[in-house]
């Protein structure tokens, strides 16, 4: 029999919602796209036919709608893999947990959690505008040291030709998680592909340098440099392995699209930013 959950550990305000959130069970819709920046959410719901919820809590907004027949959910974020964990766990509630009885529902639900974000790309051959779809998503944060996470596949062999490549670094322990491939084939399946590497930060944790001193000065040619058979790291965000690992662990499924805004390789950044953004949103809008 399921165990209850205790208040300390499932939080629900007053009203009924999951604390962060502010949603209640039946808010979201099976299909969930996940942006970081707040205003973005009313730049993907704009294109809805109708819209029956919006909610917002701290970074937190959603918006709930139509698109034709499908129901969709757009929620944002906020930056980063902490955060992640935090959205992630409480739609996983919303969906999975009976909030009266505080236990796991017998019938479990999976959504399909799509991310559109911006990013970097560290290869000389991936324009900015690109519009690139996360085949794997490497983690170099700490969230899934916390979480039990299983690899299948590619990502064993993956993940030593990581941990090899940068063994001479210390206190970096990556971990990787595969997109979901029926949604990388499917949405993602007319764009370019590649690995993302998430970091834990915007500026010396991607190899940027403005006034402190990086402790890792050549990040961007390590990660560049690295070759495992066919595969090379493609761009640099701080989402798409903290979606991908919890996705899993959850038992969700999960695509990260990225809107390509920058050439670190180049040192360039694109003159017109919301016009790829806007690129990525209407090629997942289409596939959907």
């Amino acid at each position: 029999m399921a165990q209850e959950i205790s208040a300390a550990d499932l939080i629900i305000n007053p009203d009924g919602s999951i604390y962060h959130l502010n949603l209640l069970p039946g808010d979201i819709a099976e299909t969930i796209i996940t942006v970081g920046d707040p205003d973005r959410v009313s730049e993907i719901s704009r294109y809805f036919d109708s819209i029956e919820l919006k909610k917002g809590k701290r970074e937190f907004i959603t918006h709930t709608g139509y698109l034709g027949k499908k129901r969709l959910t757009v929620v944002s974020t906020g930056i980063g893999t902490d955060n992640i964990d935090i959205v992630f766990n409480e739609l996983d509630a919303l969906v999975n947990i009976d909030f009266q009885s505080r236990k796991v529902k017998e019938k479990l639900s999976s959504l399909k959690l799509i991310r559109i974000g911006t990013s970097g790309a560290i290869q000389a051959d991936i324009p900015m505008g690109t519009i690139l779809a996360s085949s794997f998503g490497i983690g170099m944060d700490a969230l899934m040291n916390y979480y039990i996470h299983e690899l299948s596949g590619d990502e064993h062999s993956l993940l030593d030709g990581i941990k090899t490549h940068f063994s001479h670094y210390k206190g970096i322990s990556p971990y990787i998680t595969a997109a979901d491939k029926e949604l990388l084939n499917t949405i993602g399946g007319q764009m370019q592909q590649g690995i993302t590497l998430t970091a834990p930060g915007f500026y010396a944790p991607q190899g940027r340098q403005v006034r402190a001193k990086n402790a890792v000065p050549d990040l961007i040619s390590q990660l560049q440099s690295f070759r495992h058979n066919q595969y090379r790291i493609t761009n640099l965000e701080m989402e798409t392995a903290g979606i991908y690992a919890l996705a899993r662990v959850l038992g969700h499924k999960a695509l990260s699209v990225n809107a390509i805004l920058a050439s670190r390789v180049n040192f360039q950044f694109s003159p017109d930013p919301q016009k790829v953004v806007n690129k990525a949103i209407k090629m997942v809008l289409d596939q959907l």
